[in-house]
């Protein structure tokens, strides 16, 4: 389980948020500019006084997405290949997310 914080704003226990919250939407993605979970980009532009910085490539192999159900972290290539749920515990994930996912991880290249 993580001792990072989760930051954002009307975050539920399962880290659905306020811009997010369907039944899905239990992901949590780690910022590289301060280290801390939100669950979606938009939360770390309402309450980090900073520009988002993703995930480095050259940091894949750390944990850096975390599963607000079981609260398992995962690295970047796992989530990826998760099929948009939780190897641990099941919990469907938003494929929606994917339309963002520049926001949460470094592109290649």
């Amino acid at each position: 389980m993580s001792d990072l914080p989760v930051r954002g704003v009307d975050i539920d226990p399962d880290t659905r948020c306020i811009h997010y919250h369907t039944d899905r939407d239990v992901v949590a993605f780690r910022f590289a500019c301060c280290e801390a979970y939100y669950p979606c980009f938009r939360c770390h532009e309402a309450v980090a006084d900073h520009d988002a910085i993703p995930w480095p490539r050259s940091r894949f192999d750390e944990p850096s997405v975390l599963c607000g159900v079981c609260e398992t972290e995962l690295m970047v290539p796992a989530y990826l290949e998760a099929e948009y749920r939780c190897p641990a515990c099941d919990a469907a994930f938003n494929p929606g997310c994917g339309a963002h996912a520049d926001r949460y991880f470094e592109a290649d290249g």
